[in-house]
């Protein structure tokens, strides 16, 4: 028996919001070239994909400013932008406020809809962290709140500090060669109905190159790439956000979806990687 029920649906919440957002999403690491980047965006946009994650530490803002080229070309509303703000930021509510205006600056819009801790702050607590990233949305600068690359520990402790916002998504490394969370961190999200969202879904490509997922490949007439992701996206409460600033590369994230690997094929995933 697998270790998680199996999530069919292409459309994930968002927490308990009641708002979804398609199973896989596009991050914007270490951009290279942006008017390609642009390009695969925008073909991501307007061919079933409505999330994209950044970060004002990708590039020094440049990532930033690229997702909010694509959005232009496709519409505001047609997108869920998520973006991180370094931990040193939530030490107090100005440097909050002052660092997600500049992140907004860059976006080109008023708000974002999700905004995130990139990471715990070691100098400041969890509780405060909270309260200060709740300003940010009581300012109107974000639509939701969460976090990333807290423990199943850190997220208890935030989702407990909250006041008056929930905390709906928990960003963290995830793939079939990082089964980490499965341990300890998903089954608190899911009971705590938090959104995971697996960065670094492929491993930079290394998922290519397992036997295993080469040979589920061949037997449902797919990449394995488009594999490793459905694995995670068959999980409830997980959306997978790879990159590539080639749109064929798009193409494959997007063909994860609309179809899920058998029970039997997981419980394999799960006993051999």
């Amino acid at each position: 028996m697998t270790l998680f029920p199996l999530d069919e649906s292409d459309r994930k919440p968002v927490g308990s919001t009641g708002e979804t957002i398609s199973a896989i999403g596009i991050g914007t690491w270490a951009i290279r070239d942006a008017d390609k980047m642009v390009e695969a965006l925008v073909y991501a946009f307007t061919h079933g994909v409505d999330n994209v994650d950044t970060a004002e530490m990708y590039g020094n803002g440049f990532a930033e400013e690229v997702v909010g080229r694509a959005v232009r070309k496709v519409g505001r509303d047609n997108v869920f932008i998520t973006t991180k703000l370094l931990p040193h930021r939530f030490r107090s509510p100005d440097l909050a406020v002052k660092a997600l205006k500049q992140s907004l600056s860059r976006l080109g819009v008023i708000e974002v809809d999700l905004v995130l801790i990139h990471w715990p702050d070691d100098r400041t607590s969890i509780a405060e962290q909270v309260r200060n990233l709740e300003v940010l949305a009581e300012r109107g600068y974000t639509r939701y709140i969460g976090v990333s690359n807290f423990t199943a520990r850190d997220l208890e402790e935030a989702l407990v500090s909250t006041k008056k916002y929930e905390i709906v998504v928990n960003q963290v490394h995830y793939s079939v060669l990082h089964r980490d969370p499965e341990e300890n961190l998903l089954p608190v999200a899911i009971e705590r109905r938090v959104t995971l969202q697996a960065y670094t879904p492929i491993e930079r490509g290394r998922v290519k190159r397992v036997a295993l997922l080469r040979e589920l490949a061949e037997k449902y007439g797919k990449t394995p790439v488009q594999i490793a992701l459905n694995y995670l996206i068959s999980r409830p409460y997980v959306t997978a956000i790879p990159k590539s600033e080639r749109t064929e590369r798009i193409a494959e994230f997007i063909g994860a979806m609309g179809w899920r690997l058998s029970e039997e094929d997981i419980e394999r995933i799960e006993s051999t990687l």
